[in-house]
């Protein structure tokens, strides 16, 4: 059922502001210095949102342990409330942007980031809430959930919309902060390239720590026994 979480996320509904570095002819200095201003403060929140779908996307597999899908989905959820509540910050910062209507354009866009930032928070805390311990009640769980990943997905972003228009989103698709970036190798198709580290003791990492110490110790205990039995011999 995470494959749905991970299609709705794939949706690119919810990613705002990852322009496509098309743009025109613009050449106001004063809306070009406001992006400027702003996709540097929004590089790393995008980057951060784009790794959270990537750690979504990796967990997948029907077989993961629910408690694993569960820490993953949750960390991934956070990270985007955090994130959506930095660009809401980054663009009441910056202040309006210098063209007809930049006020209302800043106010509806802050509010509307904000309110990402609260559905994301209510996300984790849903997931948060699933019963791990019975498969049937993890998978409804997850299914409503991602019910409401889609839900998000499908409400539009009318307000950041407009931001990225006209002469604001030719200049906003100029710096590289608000472009998107080429698409990795990984399998969710993440397209960050640095950012946040990936949040401590998540699932993931974990098991891959484990595995390496196993190696390492089997390794040492049979170079131990090799030269034993060697000792043996002489």
């Amino acid at each position: 059922m995470n494959k749905k979480l991970a299609a709705a996320l794939s949706g690119g509904a919810v990613l705002v502001l990852t322009l496509s570095g098309c743009g025109g002819d613009d050449s106001d200095d004063k809306v070009n210095d406001w992006a400027k201003k702003f996709c540097a403060q929004a590089q790393p929140q995008l980057q951060k949102i784009d790794k959270a779908n990537a750690s979504i996307g990796q967990k997948t597999q029907d077989n993961d342990p629910p408690a694993e899908v569960q820490k993953t989905d949750s960390v991934a959820f956070q990270q985007m409330s955090d994130a959506y509540k930095a660009l809401g910050t980054a663009v009441g910062e910056v202040g309006p942007p210098p063209v007809d209507d930049g006020e209302s354009t800043q106010k509806a866009a802050m509010k509307e980031l904000n309110a990402s930032s609260k559905e994301y928070a209510a996300l984790k805390t849903k997931v948060d809430a699933v019963d791990i311990k019975d498969q049937h009640k993890f998978s409804d769980g997850l299914k409503t959930i991602a019910n409401e990943l889609e839900r998000i997905s499908a409400g539009g972003n009318q307000a950041m919309k407009k931001l990225e228009s006209g002469k604001v989103g030719s200049a906003m698709s100029k710096q590289k902060g608000c472009q998107k970036q080429p698409a990795s190798t990984g399998p969710s198709g993440s397209g960050a390239t640095g950012g946040d580290a990936p949040a401590e003791g998540s699932a993931s990492d974990g098991k891959d720590a484990r595995t390496e110490d196993s190696s390492d110790k089997g390794a040492a205990e049979k170079n131990s026994s090799d030269k034993g039995s060697s000792e043996k011999k002489d």
